[in-house]
């Protein structure tokens, strides 16, 4: 099959510089797989922009295509348990890490990355929450078996993010007391209108929480900043409090009192969206579909073409980025 399609670019220009084009591929030139799928929609993540601008480590050779979410139909399959025409999503593993990626009008990808779209879940609705949203789905699906989510005060931190942001949603749909947390005090009431029952400054929570140990506040959180906001959510938890944790926005180190795990028994889980089992994400998948559906998404998104995702790209890497961004192809 030779087709010529339409892509977003990344290449080295000169001294580590790297440059955005729209390009044009040919079928024959993705990998091999045994899925082809014809993108419907995509996503921006951190880690796209980063692939993207050649952050170290994210990204071997270029030029490459990123994209780690993608959504569409199948157009070729050499499995059993696809057939053309099958709806599906993509996200994570070496999707737009190291593997074309979803900016990208086809992708070709293994069977083990590939999960049918659930019944009740539109193709769009799955990449405004992409892997952003799996991440949180990631998060509360943690937090309520090792707590429970039902009228219990949660924390979220980064909560205009990706992440955040559906969190915030999902943790308020689920019955949970939020209290959002974010630098942009501009965008407060936008995340009151997501469901946050209380929405404070960064600034506020460093400074009103004492470490090692503070006054008990909240019995969940799920936290993308990393960093600092760690020991911070640590010292404010109540007893047998939990956080799970997704991120590093605010540094990848930080220094903590074992203190709340003693005396609070609190416990801190990591998350992570992209090598988990299939199975798993299938299980979030469903969950969005049924019971976690939430029927505003359009309120957190920027829908945006490929043309138009290179301005996006900068806005996220200089922390603008509010809510979702959603790829058209």
């Amino acid at each position: 099959m030779s087709t010529k399609f339409k892509a977003l670019e990344a290449s080295i220009v000169e001294d580590n510089q790297y440059s955005l084009e729209i390009v044009q591929r040919d079928i024959d030139e993705l990998p091999k797989g045994d899925i082809l799928i014809k993108v419907s929609f995509s996503s921006l993540n951190y880690k796209d922009a980063m692939s993207a601008k050649g952050f170290p480590g994210i990204t071997k050779e270029y030029p490459h295509i990123p994209g780690i979410d993608a959504s569409g139909f199948v157009v070729e399959s050499n499995s059993s348990n696809f057939k053309e025409g099958d709806a599906v999503i993509v996200t994570g593993f070496d999707l737009g890490m190291n593997t074309s990626g979803g900016y990208s009008e086809y992708i070709r990808v293994p069977e083990s990355w590939v999960i049918k779209l659930p019944e009740g879940l539109s193709l769009k609705d799955s990449m405004i929450l992409g892997t952003a949203g799996l991440t949180a789905g990631l998060s509360i699906a943690a937090l309520e078996k090792h707590k429970g989510i039902k009228d219990l005060k949660s924390i979220v931190t980064g909560a205009t993010g990706g992440v955040g942001s559906i969190a915030v949603m999902l943790l308020s749909h689920l019955g949970s007391q939020v209290t959002a947390v974010s630098g942009k005090e501009e965008q407060f009431n936008f995340l009151k209108d997501l469901g946050a029952n209380e929405v404070i400054s960064r600034d506020y929570l460093f400074e009103s929480v004492r470490k090692p140990l503070s006054k008990g506040l909240w019995d969940i959180g799920v936290d993308v900043a990393g960093g600092d906001m760690i020991p911070t959510l640590m010292a404010a938890l109540n007893y047998s409090g939990v956080v799970a944790c997704s991120g590093l926005v605010a540094g990848q180190d930080f220094k903590s009192s074992i203190f709340p795990f003693i005396l609070r028994g609190n416990s801190l889980l990591g998350i992570d969206s992209v090598e988990i089992p299939l199975i798993k994400k299938e299980e979030i998948w469903k969950n969005f579909s049924t019971n976690w559906s939430l029927d505003n998404l359009s309120a957190i998104t920027k829908e945006v073409s490929l043309e138009e995702l290179k301005d996006e790209i900068d806005v996220i890497l200089t922390g603008g980025q509010v809510g979702r961004v959603l790829v058209n192809l």
